[in-house]
């Protein structure tokens, strides 16, 4: 049976899975990672997605944030549908519309703090004066704006990671794509980085789709969906 969870009616979904399966092929042997997996995330919503190491979370934020392909089923974006797109179409909806928080950071260590934020506009296109005004108040709204200058070295793991932020918000994304966030970090650098998501959805009304496996972190998310072996076993709002 197809698990389904949906926006309100009338809404069209910032992002939506339509019975979404991905099977991965090792060799002989068949793994799948989602069966039929039905999901609707609709704007400004903030979800997290938990469940077990090898539920299929993880996967499941890869087909949504199109970093990998179903094997069957479709992905909506804002009501159009992208599964079927050219890989270089595909490439250009993640650099323009979305934004991808990793647990490992992914700064480039030669880089100031600034340039990591600013690097995604200038593969757009953008002036560099632009860039670099835009990476600034960023840094500034996630509460770094006196590290423009530092390198990753010089930076504590939660910092790093506020400035993986800004710059998934560089190119102004509809939805914000985390995937174990925290994983990391300490407890109050982990607090730290969940409080600026949570800041950045409730201010800015950024669409937030978070992975964890803490269930402490449901406290942080509107909605909280898990997954068991790549079903979705129950959706439920959380109650504050």
């Amino acid at each position: 049976m197809t698990a389904t969870t949906s926006a309100p009616a009338g809404v069209v979904a910032a992002v939506r899975a339509d019975a979404v399966s991905k099977v991965y092929r090792l060799g002989s042997v068949t793994v799948p990672a989602l069966v039929d997996v039905s999901l609707a995330v609709a704007p400004g919503e903030m979800v997290c997605i938990m469940g077990k190491s090898g539920s299929g979370k993880s996967t499941l934020l890869r087909q949504l944030g199109l970093i990998d392909r179903p094997t069957s089923g479709r992905i909506l974006l804002e009501g159009e549908e992208v599964t079927s797109l050219s890989e270089s179409r595909r490439a250009g909806l993640r650099l323009d519309r979305l934004g991808y928080v990793f647990q490992e950071y992914a700064l480039i260590a030669s880089l100031t703090a600034q340039e990591n934020v600013y690097l995604p506009a200038l593969m757009q296109g953008q002036r560099r004066s632009v860039c670099r005004s835009r990476s600034a108040e960023l840094l500034a709204q996630v509460e770094l704006g006196d590290r423009l200058t530092h390198r990753p070295k010089e930076l504590s793991g939660g910092e790093q990671q506020r400035v993986a932020i800004a710059r998934a918000l560089v190119n102004g994304p509809v939805i914000l794509f985390a995937d174990e966030p925290t994983a990391n970090l300490d407890s109050l650098s982990g607090r730290t980085v969940m409080e600026t998501l949570t800041r950045l959805n409730q201010e800015l009304g950024i669409t937030v789709v978070f992975v964890s496996h803490d269930p402490d972190d449901r406290r942080w998310a509107h909605r909280v969906v898990t997954l068991h072996d790549g079903r979705i076993g129950s959706d439920a709002p959380v109650q504050r």
